[in-house]
Parts: C-alpha cells; sequence; structure tokens
C-alpha cells in the first residue's frame, strides 16, 4: 500500500489551454450576470467564471436598432443626412456584454469565460472578435438550434455547428468551447470534427429547457428546472468514451453537486466541471465546501492530485469498457424485478 500523501492533494487543472487552480468552475447563471456577481464567485473559490450568453437575438436587436437611428428623418432636411445617433442616446445589451467582460476581467483573478449564443448563420458570430478585444480569457460557443423542420437532416444540421464555428474561429485566437447538446446520433464522429475545425474543448451537456402545457389556459410557456445528480450519467457516459479519443478538453456540466460528482467526471475524463444549480441553491460558498471535500476525499484515498484521478475510469482504462455501450442498458433493464414485499415505493427493487 502506497504512502498516506503529508501533503495537500494538488486540484491544479488544465482547461481549454488554462491553468486553474481546481476543476470547478462558475457555470452561466444570474450569479455571474454583474460584476458584483463574478467578483462573489471568484472570492468564494470559483477558479474560473463563464458569463452568461449574449444571444443572437440581442446582437440583431442591436443591429436593427442602428439601422433605425440611421434611417431616422433622413429625408426630413438636408442637416438630417449626417444625423448619428450618440452611443449614450441608446443602450443594447451588446455593449453592456462588452462592458461587463472589461470590469470582470480587471475585478478577479480568474479567467473569465465569455458566452456567445446563437443557432443561424450571420453577422452575431463576428461579436466574437469584440469579445476577445474586451478582455475575455476563452470563448463558450453555445449553438442552440432545435432542428423542427422535416426536410433538414442530421448531416445538414452537424454542418450549421461546424460552419459557425469556423466563422468564429477565424475571428478570435483565443480558446473556444462548444456547448452541445446530448441529440446527436454520432457524437464521437462529430465531436472529432469539430476538434479538426479547431474547438479546444466541448462542454457536455447543455440543459435544453423544456416548454409546458397549461391545460387550463392551453398555454405553452417556460419552464425552469435546477438540474439535480441524476442527471449527470449521461456526460459521465460520454465524457468516458470521448477521453484518449478525441483529443480535446472537456467540461461536464448540468447536474454536479457534491463532491462525488466532481470526482466521477473527473474519472470519466474531463479537465473542469461548470456548476450552476448547485450554487443557485447553495450560494458561491458552496465552492469551498466542494473543494475541502475534495481534498479530504483525495487523503483518504491516498491520491496526490488531479491528475491522477483524471480518466481512470473512462473507457479505455476500465475493465469492462462495454459498461458505457449496449451491455450497460441490457443490465439495467434486467436488473430490476418486482418488489413482492411492497417496500419499494416505485414496486421495484434491485437484484443483488
Amino acid at each position: 500500500m502506497s504512502a498516506v500523501p503529508t501533503t495537500t492533494p494538488a486540484l491544479r487543472t488544465r482547461y481549454l489551454g488554462l491553468d486553474l487552480a481546481h476543476p470547478l468552475v462558475a457555470a452561466p447563471s444570474p450569479l455571474s450576470a454583474d460584476v458584483d456577481g463574478v467578483r462573489a464567485l471568484a472570492d468564494a473559490g470559483a477558479a474560473a467564471v463563464v458569463l452568461p450568453s449574449l444571444f443572437e437575438e440581442q446582437i440583431e436587436r442591436e443591429s436593427e436598432m442602428l439601422g433605425h437611428y440611421q434611417l431616422y428623418g433622413a429625408e426630413s432636411y438636408a442637416e438630417a443626412l449626417d444625423y448619428f445617433p450618440e452611443p449614450e442616446t441608446f443602450h443594447n445589451a451588446p455593449d453592456e456584454y462588452l462592458k461587463l467582460i472589461r470590469e470582470a476581467t480587471a475585478a478577479v483573478d480568474v479567467p473569465v469565460i465569455a458566452s456567445l449564443n446563437g443557432s443561424s448563420a450571420g453577422g452575431w458570430t463576428h461579436y466574437a472578435s469584440q469579445i476577445e478585444q474586451a478582455g475575455a480569457d476563452a470563448l463558450e460557443l453555445n449553438i442552440y438550434f432545435l432542428a423542427t423542420d422535416p426536410n433538414l437532416d442530421a448531416a445538414s444540421v452537424e454542418q450549421r455547428y461546424v460552419e459557425t464555428l469556423n466563422d468564429v474561429r477565424e475571428l478570435v485566437s483565443i480558446p473556444v468551447a462548444v456547448k452541445l447538446a446530448p441529440y446527436f446520433s454520432a457524437m464521437a464522429n462529430f465531436a472529432q470534427r469539430l476538434q479538426r475545425v479547431g474547438a479546444n474543448g466541448l462542454v457536455l451537456f447543455n440543459r435544453f429547457y423544456q416548454p409546458d402545457i397549461e391545460p387550463e389556459t392551453q398555454e405553452v410557456g417556460p419552464h425552469l428546472v435546477l438540474s439535480t445528480s441524476d442527471e449527470l450519467r449521461l456526460a459521465l457516459r460520454w465524457t468516458a468514451i470521448l477521453h484518449g479519443r478525441v483529443p480535446i478538453d472537456i467540461g461536464v456540466t448540468g447536474g454536479v453537486h457534491d463532491h462525488r460528482d466532481v470526482l466521477k467526471a473527473m474519472m470519466a475524463g474531463a479537465n473542469a466541471t461548470l456548476l450552476a444549480s448547485a450554487l443557485l441553491r447553495n450560494g458561491p460558498a458552496h465552492l469551498g465546501t466542494l473543494r475541502a471535500e475534495l481534498i479530504e476525499w483525495m487523503v483518504e484515498h491516498e491520491y496526490e492530485s488531479i491528475e491522477q484521478l483524471r480518466g481512470s475510469v473512462s473507457q479505455r482504462h476500465v475493465a469492462d469498457p462495454e459498461a458505457f455501450e449496449r451491455a450497460n442498458y441490457m443490465r439495467t433493464l434486467m436488473s430490476w424485478s418486482p418488489d413482492p414485499t411492497g417496500a419499494d415505493p416505485t414496486g421495484l427493487t434491485r437484484r443483488g
């Protein structure tokens, strides 16, 4: 048996080419929507902070407003042909976002990662260069696209992602991560395509907030539910499959709540874990609790560093690689049987 570590385990990791003190990153949420919130997260121990997204729709709205001001009154009188609004005459989300980046990077010593959210080809991607100029340390590209057109095939959907990433990659030199949905039919191949186009990392996975239906009013509306640890397994599976096969960093998000969730993600092969719901429930101070519990667990189990853990339970390193594929599906279905005692409220009990 190896000797018990006499020093604090090293939690340092690298994500998107950034040196992080530990793998606990604050994911986009209302907590990082202003400078005070970013500062509070950094002070509480976040290794990096991801800002909420700047949306394609916000950028397009600014362009519409700009066009309106350029044309407004142009035919009224000659002097109006030279009219152009002063910046202070209208405020817009893109400018405020760039201001947030500048102020946040000046306020904290940890990396600040910006986020662009869109779905269509267009000029909105040009804001990536302004985001870099504002001082962001990296960019998270969140392509939220739901293919509802029956005539749009899967290859076209993937190509849309690839082209959007390529547009952004040509504009910036900072690291870029692509935040993915879990619905691609050939995830491993698609991840490899994104890496070859220039993605430095993948964020697994985007939580698509599903609309709900109100029967009484027959209206469709938003329905926000914070994640739980049960949601983590899908990201764990694909992280474990991709680790060592595609040379790209992986950030796991959606379902990271306690130190065991963080350990699982790192063992699967993640470079970092991104937390939102856990911090919304427990406050930024939860970061310090998680870090202390990580250290305690690693000392107890005689680990000297996070790197010792990383990828140790990926598909390439487990004794039974099929556990991440179809075999797990079959075993899960066969591992339950009716509970004749009724002790299990679900009516089922696990065999063995």
